[in-house]
């Protein structure tokens, strides 16, 4: 069993430093067992980065779109694994008030990085919360996941307009953790080649890991992919720059050409 004191340790080896800002998609089948479960991962976290921000994604994409609109962030359940459901569940954090991409946030400015969420028209548009990732200069780690759970990805699409990638806008009805209702639009990812290109984000990852946007480390059991959000963006918005075809609706080889 892993303790508190064990996942701090690794997270100093794989140089996350307690002032960080710090994003992470969690498989807790491959980290092993932990003192405390998923609270006890969570805690950890919140602990090391005592000068910095933590943020879990508590996206609920499977249960709010066009014929269900409404996301309540007092009792909407995430639909991406265990640490998303117990952080949403947590009152020492604050959820942002995006429909389909939430965010928990806990530390530094947590309050104001997801500030104005419930203004978001797409999963990932710029200026906003994932976007802004690579402003604040966070890190991502992929937890014995892949670069197929990496939602930042999405907003470097959208950042490069990238076409085919979202649906029609539908209205929707966004509650507050204090009951207010707020009128929103959204429009929802839909690609008419795959029906989820972001499984192809794989295709990326030899370009993260040849350029240093990419390093890896340990958490627990798991191997962890350590992702600098800002060299994240520069590598693959060079690639969308230079390439002429789709590179994520199928499984193919970036050329090299498109990011040395």
């Amino acid at each position: 069993m892993f303790t508190k004191d064990d996942l701090k340790k690794q997270l100093s080896e794989i140089g996350i430093k307690s002032s960080d800002t710090v994003m992470i998609h969690t498989s807790m089948r491959a980290v092993g067992e932990v003192e405390n479960g998923a609270d006890g991962l969570i805690d950890a976290f919140s602990e090391y980065l005592s000068d910095g921000l933590f943020l879990v994604p508590t996206h609920t994409w499977d249960s709010v779109y066009k014929d269900k609109p409404i996301f309540d962030s007092r009792t909407a359940v995430p639909c991406i694994g265990a640490v998303p459901k117990t952080a949403a569940q947590r009152s020492d954090g604050i959820r942002s008030l995006h429909p389909t991409h939430s965010i928990w946030a806990k530390g530094k400015n947590a309050e104001e990085y997801v500030k104005g969420e419930e203004k978001a028209q797409s999963p990932a548009p710029v200026g906003f919360a994932w976007d802004r990732l690579a402003d604040v200069n966070a890190k991502i780690l992929l937890i014995g996941v892949g670069n197929d759970k990496n939602t930042f990805i999405h907003s470097i699409d959208e950042r490069a307009d990238i076409p085919d990638r979202l649906g029609e806008p539908y209205d929707t009805v966004l509650i507050d953790a204090d009951g207010n209702e707020i009128k929103g639009v959204m429009r929802g990812h839909k690609c008419s080649r795959t029906n989820d290109v972001s499984k192809f984000y794989v295709n990326f990852e030899p370009a993260l890991v040849s350029s240093g946007a990419q390093t890896f480390g340990k958490l627990g059991n798991a191997e962890v992919r350590v992702v600098d959000a800002k060299k994240c963006r520069e590598v693959i918005m060079k690639i969308l720059s230079r390439a002429k075809e789709d590179l994520c609706v199928s499984y193919t080889e970036i050329p090299k050409e498109y990011y040395m």
